[in-house]
């Protein structure tokens, strides 16, 4: 009964949409191309990879270049660092944004929209122009080679823009439902974590997933930041690998796989929490 079901839909396409079908399944392997070079080259040795390229099929499978890669990289520190970076800028991030949101999305705060003005061009400024207080501001309070000073950077970019979506959601929150609880006698606390978590509880864990993501995928502060190989992240130990005029090449795509599955496992993990977040309205 479902084959047939499977054949009246396959029957009721439009030519329109057999072409919208067709250029959605070579986006899909435009996009995964690269996941798939990365792989295929992953597993070749270097010699193999040297006389026949990075499209050839590998002569032979072999880990070499994953036990080259362990062998001059400290990957499970790297590892743990990054872990620890990016789930606690995920988590403080987003809190920070959620307390910052509240006061100016439902305290109205004076000067509310000059605030989240501020906040949306400090989240455009690049990186490039922070660099140099950022360094000094870290060396200053001993922070500098540690972690937290990546944390604290990234604690405060990310609420930033966090704050400015979530004060434009908490705009949308109805005043009748605020005042409700406020007649039952809520505190201000209780209306924050009772009425207007629940609330937004979709979209911050939109917020979550995507402020890991970004803050894994960090570079260029993280490399001024943490010179010292113990405090180091994932992608600046696999930047270690480049020489001044070489570079492994198999041994490099070993190191990016290898960096690839921590955030492929959390996406993997929270893919239907994104989905339900996107998907969900701000007000229930």
């Amino acid at each position: 009964m479902s084959a047939a079901t499977g054949t009246r839909v396959r029957a009721r396409r439009s030519p329109l949409q057999w072409i919208l079908l067709g250029a959605a399944v070579a986006f899909a392997v435009l996009m995964l191309s690269p996941f798939w070079l990365l792989v295929l080259n992953a597993f070749k040795s270097g010699t193999d990879y040297s006389s026949n390229g990075p499209l050839a099929w590998p002569q032979s499978f072999t880990l070499d270049a994953f036990t080259s890669y362990l062998a001059r990289v400290n990957f499970p520190v790297a590892l743990g660092n990054s872990i620890l970076i990016a789930t606690v800028v995920a988590f403080v991030g987003v809190a920070l944004a959620l307390a910052s949101a509240y006061a100016i999305g439902i305290g109205r705060v004076k000067g509310s929209g000059a605030v989240v003005a501020l906040l949306l061009i400090a989240t455009m400024l690049p990186h490039e122009a922070l660099i140099y207080p950022l360094f000094y501001g870290a060396q200053a309070t001993g922070t500098l080679n540690t972690v937290w000073s990546v944390i604290i950077v990234f604690v405060v970019l990310q609420g930033a823009y966090g704050t400015y979506i979530l004060a434009s959601v908490m705009s949308t929150v109805p005043k009748e439902l605020l005042e409700a609880a406020a007649i039952d006698g809520a505190n201000r606390w209780q209306i924050l974590w009772r009425v207007v978590f629940p609330v937004l509880r979709p979209t911050l864990s939109v917020l979550v997933v995507f402020f890991f993501i970004w803050t894994w995928n960090e570079f260029y502060i993280p490399l001024i930041l943490l010179n010292d190989p113990t405090s180091q992240t994932v992608p600046i130990a696999l930047s270690t690998l480049r020489g001044q005029h070489s570079i492994d090449v198999t041994v490099v795509n070993a190191g990016s796989l290898l960096s690839l599955i921590p955030t492929l496992v959390f996406f993997l993990i929270f893919q239907r929490t994104l989905s339900r977040g996107v998907t969900a309205g701000s007000v229930k």
